[in-house]
């Protein structure tokens, strides 16, 4: 039974959506700031990489920019009007990025801030994306045909041969050495640019492997280890790079933090600085413009990777070992690098050719 106090103490209580005398101007100013920052501390506690952060930050920021007024004031209208006009035009993947990163801030609102923002401003907080708004699709990587042996081996057989006559030796050989390590493990471009001359571990393994410690987490959790094994003769290729090649960016290779692809320039300290992923993947544009023209603003880095996969899977390696190889955390991811060379269809085809000529065979007989 409830008391007659309990009842009273029932009866004060405010209407939820009661309007209330907002906040000042620089109060809400305050505490949207606070809001922000609590934010990304949040995402920087769940494991986040920076990178991921500093993405859903700035699209915010682009957001708020548009709408003039603290995000949590926008409605379904609102949504409506900035992804159905303002980004029209966009991306998939833009649109569903925006929409995410503003979901997520959503989020963050109603767990932390929901009764503070009522408190201030007198707003019962609401998602402006529902079910009716939210833009749909997904943001997988398209088809990708990767080249084939014939023209990956051209490219790399008239890269060695500038080194014979190149005007600066050491940064075409890094370079050439960089993206033939790419089509030959598949590593990302930015595994290798973060490479030290202390991963190469040549003790482990039958032919050595590689500590990549800044793989590609999943949802951007942040860098994930692998070691990588030197198959395909990158043990071979690193090799002859480490004794023949390294040693001309003049730094010392029992340093720690020694990058194993440097760049020409030099810190202060004389030590040599790590070569940047645009630095890398410019090395490979000159190449293919110069030995693959056909392939110019189409053989990336990330290109070489799809074809390493499919390279392996033809040579007859099992998927799970690709995954393992590549850093994926989806075996579905690694099947979507060696679609292009599945033969399911066609052996379909061909069987069913063979079901039909046994079929003719048996009634002419």
């Amino acid at each position: 039974m409830i008391s007659l106090g309990g009842v009273m103490g029932l009866a004060v209580v405010r209407e939820l959506h009661e309007r209330r005398v907002p906040a000042s101007p620089d109060e809400v100013a305050a505490f949207e700031t606070d809001a922000f920052s609590g934010f990304v501390l949040a995402r920087a506690s769940a494991g986040l990489s920076d990178s991921t952060i500093r993405n859903d930050t700035g699209h915010l920021e682009q957001m708020r920019s548009w709408f003039g007024r603290p995000l949590w004031e926008m409605q379904p209208p609102d949504a409506d009007r900035y992804f159905g006009v303002v980004l029209r035009g966009a991306a998939k993947g833009t649109r569903l990025a925006k929409a995410q990163s503003l979901s997520t801030y959503f989020a963050f609102l109603d767990l932390r801030l929901r009764a503070e923002i009522y408190a201030l401003m007198g707003r019962a907080l609401q998602c402006p994306l529902d079910e009716i708004n939210r833009p749909r699709g997904r943001a997988d990587i398209g088809l990708r045909i990767p080249p084939g042996d014939d023209e990956v081996g051209a490219l790399f057989d008239g890269w060695r041969g500038d080194l014979v006559s190149c005007r600066k030796f050491a940064p075409t050989a890094r370079s050439y050495v960089a993206a033939r390590l790419i089509a030959l493990i598949g590593l990302r471009v930015n595994e290798v640019r973060m490479l030290d001359v202390a991963d190469l571990r040549w003790e482990l393994g039958r032919f050595g492997k590689l500590h990549v410690r800044f793989g590609k987490g999943s949802q951007g959790s942040g860098p994930r280890e692998r070691v990588t094994p030197l198959i395909n003769g990158a043990d071979r290729l690193l090799r002859w790079y480490i004794e023949d090649v390294w040693a001309c960016f003049g730094d010392d290779y029992t340093r720690p933090g020694a990058p194993l692809f440097p760049s020409e320039r030099h810190h202060p300290d004389g030590t040599a600085m790590r070569i940047s992923c645009d630095g890398l993947r410019r090395g490979l544009a000159e190449a293919v413009a110069g030995h693959l023209p056909d392939w110019t603003d189409r053989l990336t880095p990330h290109a070489l990777r799809h074809y390493c996969a499919s390279q392996l899977y033809r040579s007859g390696m099992d998927l799970i070992a690709i995954q393992e190889l590549l850093g994926h955390w989806w075996i579905a991811t690694t099947m979507r690098y060696v679609h292009v060379l599945k033969t399911h269809v066609e052996d379909s085809w061909i069987a069913g050719q063979q079901r039909a000529a046994e079929r003719w065979e048996g009634l002419l007989s």
